[in-house]
């Protein structure tokens, strides 16, 4: 499968030198649009091509997002997502008009190169798996008729919940109600299409859920000792290699040692609830710059050693409408405003990427892991702003004495830093509450503490 890579930046003064390493792996980034607040399409598109990204994975087949992509020379994965798996399996005419109306329409303009056929199917409450192979098997009927098969790929993407066992890798294992119903047939499919199995790894779970036996170093790509698999000898430095090859350990043990594997997913949160070990903006930037710099000067994993590292990053923005804890809205590289939550140097050198962009001014992050505070997004329209601070103030309950005339937070005397001050005061006076941080898209979460002028912005913890 035509595989999903992230141009790199190596920037000295303003001059764009492109970094390229015969062995190296590929990255790419998932543009998930859970929010109300990020940018049109068409800007989206310019911060892509501004940071040299050449690879993006989408959730859907949004029209004005594939339009804007179109002449852009970014490759794209687009998705069927999971409600559409039952008509997609029982019906070939269903999926002979999606992929006429929502992929050779845009095609060639738009470059699509593969298409994610649901998305953690096997951990869906709507029960979608049944559908699964034979959707797959439909969709690249439908791609065959309009001669897009060898263009377009087809796969889609595994939790690592889907394994029954992950440790040590050479132990991974299916679990064994999906191994002849779905797993078996699906890599058959995959084989024979010659295509990836795409999955979706996050080391902050195994982290969070396990820092009294997993380090916090093994788990960032940082200096640690190693773990050696007891099964095979191999030894592993990083957490994510290790999870990768329990995925291949677990194909190898049903017959499928020759599928190859593209992380369609993974990510560190800048931000999390309390409960939330190890999640903060310190530790997503030492995650993904230590990925980064792993997939383009590494090869492969320990049991893949041949094989490059193919990896999409989770994700471009902060989406505020994510349900879940806070982790679930702080995954993203960029603020809906654009500015960098964080600075990753895309390239395996770790060279700085030089940020013309005016940031949110912040004090130092590192007394602040986990924490969060709202601003207002200073692009919203000064009617909007108003608007949301006037709720704020008053219906909302915000603590608005601080930035009355004389008081300490009136300097500076701007809507914008006025306006950040009630949103952060509402939203913590909600304990940080899903939709406390929206005030119809006029406001967003960070995970530095805001500072404008003297003012000292309050926080829950």
């Amino acid at each position: 499968m035509a595989l999903f890579v992230l141009s790199l930046l190596m920037l000295s003064s303003f001059s764009v030198i492109p970094f390229t390493h015969a062995d190296s792996g590929m990255i790419g980034v998932n543009y998930g649009r859970i929010a109300n607040n990020l940018p049109a399409p068409e800007k989206v598109v310019e911060l892509l091509k501004s940071q040299g990204i050449n690879r993006v994975k989408l959730y859907d087949t949004d029209e004005s997002v594939l339009t804007a992509l179109a002449n852009s020379g970014i490759k794209v994965v687009v998705s069927l997502p999971n409600e559409n798996l039952s008509a997609a399996a029982s019906d070939q005419s269903y999926t002979d008009t999606w992929v006429k109306d929502n992929v050779k329409k845009h095609t060639p303009a738009t470059e699509i190169e593969a298409i994610a056929v649901g998305n953690e199917v096997f951990v869906d409450p709507r029960n979608t798996t049944t559908y699964l192979v034979a959707a797959m098997k439909n969709v690249q009927s439908s791609l065959a008729k309009f001669d897009l098969d060898e263009s377009i790929k087809i796969s889609s993407p595994l939790a690592l919940s889907a394994l029954a066992n992950s440790y040590p890798p050479s132990a991974g294992s299916f679990k064994p109600d999906l191994i002849e119903p779905v797993i078996k047939p699906m890599l058959d499919f995959l084989r024979k299409t010659s295509s990836h199995l795409m999955v979706n790894a996050y080391p902050f779970f195994a982290y969070a859920a396990n820092a009294d036996k997993i380090s916090l170093e093994y788990a960032l790509f940082k200096e640690n000792a190693g773990n050696v698999d007891s099964g095979n000898g191999l030894k592993y430095d990083n957490l994510l290699d290790a999870q990768i090859d329990a995925v291949f350990a677990a194909m190898s043990a049903v017959g499928f040692n020759d599928v190859k594997v593209v992380v369609t997913e993974t990510g560190w949160p800048s931000a999390g609830d309390e409960n939330e070990i190890g999640a903060g903006s310190a530790n997503a930037a030492a995650y993904n710059g230590g990925l980064v710099k792993r997939v383009l000067t590494g090869n492969g994993t320990p049991l893949k050693p041949k094989e490059p590292l193919d990896v999409y990053l989770f994700a471009l923005f902060n989406e505020n409408q994510k349900t879940g804890p806070t982790s679930e809205r702080n995954y993203g590289l960029f603020y809906p405003n654009e500015n960098k939550v964080y600075d990753v140097p895309f390239s395996a050198k770790s060279a700085p990427v030089d940020d013309s962009k005016e940031n949110v001014p912040v004090k130092s992050p590192s007394s602040h892991v986990g924490q969060t505070w709202c601003v207002a997004n200073g692009k919203t329209s000064k009617e909007k702003l108003q608007e949301g601070l006037d709720y704020a103030c008053g219906e909302g309950g915000a603590d608005c004495r601080p930035i009355q005339k004389g008081a300490t937070c009136y300097d500076p005397e701007s809507l914008e830093a006025h306006a950040s001050y009630a949103f952060n005061s509402y939203y913590q006076k909600n304990a940080r509450g899903v939709g406390t941080c929206d005030f119809g898209g006029a406001a967003y979460v960070v995970s530095q503490p805001p500072k404008y002028g003297k003012c000292e912005f309050p926080t829950g913890h």
